[in-house]
């Protein structure tokens, strides 16, 4: 009885979907964010560096958008499944800068999503106007398949 029981316990195991904790989260790739902004992130070096591009949905300026480059860092100590990162979007077509941090996690259906934080930068003429020049807000980035040309 006792090894029905084991075996029981051992095949219910292996059935048991892993925790999304344990499955990693990886940055490298394609997102979309709740505004329907794209990015994409090249390779995590051994250091958690890497750069991409950022194509905003939306922007505060009459200024045609353009493709921004973007640099960053993902947090590697103790090799996290669902590490922190930060990176900053100089703007191509204004004189603005954006910082973003997130955490990179892996939901209960095993989808990834980027929960982010921003400070946008933008550049003033005066002192005076300093009080209007930065902007925070929350995106929600997913995976999105790579577009085919």
């Amino acid at each position: 009885m006792q090894v029905a029981a084991i075996l029981l316990l051992l095949a219910l195991a292996l059935v048991t979907p892993s925790s999304s904790a344990e499955r990693k989260c990886v940055l490298t790739g394609f997102w979309i964010n709740d505004l329907g902004s794209n990015m994409t992130i090249n390779s995590v070096n051994k250091a958690g560096e890497f750069s991409g591009m950022y194509h905003t949905a939306v922007t505060a300026t009459s200024r045609k958008i353009r493709i921004s480059p973007l640099q960053g860092s993902q947090h590697r100590e103790n090799n996290s499944n669902q590490p922190t990162f930060g990176f900053t979007v100089n703007w191509s077509y204004s004189g603005s800068t954006t910082v973003f941090v997130g955490q990179c996690f892996v939901d209960e259906d095993g989808r990834e999503i980027l929960k982010t934080m921003w400070l946008l930068r933008e550049q003033v003429g005066s002192l005076g106007d300093d009080w209007k020049a930065t902007r925070v807000g929350v995106n929600v980035f997913v995976r999105r398949a790579p577009r085919r040309e």
